[in-house]
């Protein structure tokens, strides 16, 4: 049986952002959706059955039957309480408040960088759903992936995905700085709450990922090693701590 396609926002008005009919956020959201880590990529086999060929609104798809680089720019949407608990794709439950996505044909499950165009915004989701299937949109993010980016009341934003293939290093590169590395995520997210609190203007380049079996703090990406250097001397003044230089 094909997935099911979600349905396509349709923007509203009274300010209530570009979300389809009833769907957007609840009416108690989590406070900590600015905290909701990446998605942590891992090798996982790849589903047996959301990977074929199907037909949605008379338009067929042919998803990727291996994990492969990929990147493309194109328009995000986001979905929300609509299809909160609904099963998905993969036939997982869809949890808004997870960093998650729908694509067209990308492999499920896998994982993508999304960075917004605008911003300069990134996060990492994993693929878990089919969508959307509306002319000129690429991918569907959760509601917190797209609070993260910052375009909830916009409802679409311009993006740039990439694919991230466990085990090897991301196809986009970039210069990070790294304030800390420890064994609990606790202690990881401690510290970026320290920085976000302290350093004015860093809370949307922080970012705690799992590399090896250590929590890291990065700070980034920056262009150059020569960009990054400001700021890392800004960190060493205020908070007594040394960032290391780290190209991925």
């Amino acid at each position: 049986m094909p997935p099911t396609a979600p349905a396509e926002p349709v923007p509203q008005t009274q300010g209530k952002g570009g979300y389809y009919k009833d769907d957007g956020p609840h009416d108690n959201p989590p406070a900590n959706l600015a905290q909701v880590p990446d998605a942590v990529p891992r090798a996982e086999a790849l589903h047996r059955y959301a990977n074929r060929p199907y037909r949605v609104f008379g338009r067929d798809y042919v998803p990727f039957a291996r994990l492969q680089p990929f990147r493309q720019r194109g328009l995000a949407s986001w979905y929300g309480k609509r299809f909160h608990g609904q099963r998905t794709a993969s036939g997982e439950t869809y949890d808004m408040y997870a960093m998650t996505a729908a694509h067209p044909t990308l492999p499920i499950p896998s994982y993508v960088r999304v960075t917004h165009a605008g911003n300069g915004r990134s996060v990492v989701v994993r693929v878990n759903d089919r969508g959307p299937f509306h002319p000129g949109r690429i991918i569907d993010l959760s509601y917190a992936a797209a609070f993260r980016l910052g375009y909830i009341q916009a409802g679409s934003a311009h993006v740039e995905i990439e694919s991230i293939i466990p085990g090897e290093q991301e196809q986009a590169g970039g210069v990070y700085l790294q304030v800390g590395a420890f064994s609990s995520r606790e202690n990881a997210e401690s510290l970026r709450a320290r920085l976000a609190q302290e350093l004015a203007g860093l809370q949307d380049r922080l970012e705690v990922l799992l590399a090896g079996n250590l929590w890291r703090l990065h700070v980034g990406p920056y262009g150059s090693a020569e960009d990054a250097r400001p700021v890392a001397e800004r960190i060493e003044a205020q908070l007594k701590l040394r960032p290391l230089v780290i190209v991925r």
